[in-house]
């Protein structure tokens, strides 16, 4: 599982201990809709999962998991962020925040600080 997806999540290790059988079910369906190749290549889709994950205000380790993949499949910082940025319209700024908290972390991004400006005199 981990090899194929590039990733564990906690609830993974968990349900590998005391259910198993479940998790290979559960599995089993991520495998047909997510890892396969279908007609969406996997980098759209890791897009879509940043996209949902933060629409469901999930984990943001879970969400990092899925930026941190979309990286290493070549998606950049900034097509991530756009992807996050669909959920402004319909989920509103606080979900928004949510996806961009994340986002920061994982990406390192580092903040301009406008008061910067303000106490140089220059803004």
């Amino acid at each position: 599982m981990a090899r194929k997806r590039g990733y564990v999540l906690d609830y993974h290790r968990f349900m590998a201990r005391y259910d198993f059988h479940v998790l290979t079910a559960a599995n089993d369906l991520v495998d047909a809709a997510y890892l396969k190749q279908r007609t969406l290549d996997r980098r759209t889709k890791e897009l879509l999962f940043v996209l949902s994950l933060t629409v469901l205000r999930a984990d943001k380790a879970h969400i990092r998991s899925h930026i941190r993949v979309a990286l290493e499949l070549g998606v950049t910082p900034v097509e991530l962020l756009e992807a996050i940025e669909i959920a402004l319209p319909e989920a509103g700024v606080v979900v928004f925040q949510h996806g961009l908290e994340a986002w920061c972390e994982e990406v390192g991004a580092i903040p301009l600080d406008p008061m910067d400006e303000v106490s140089a005199g220059t803004a």
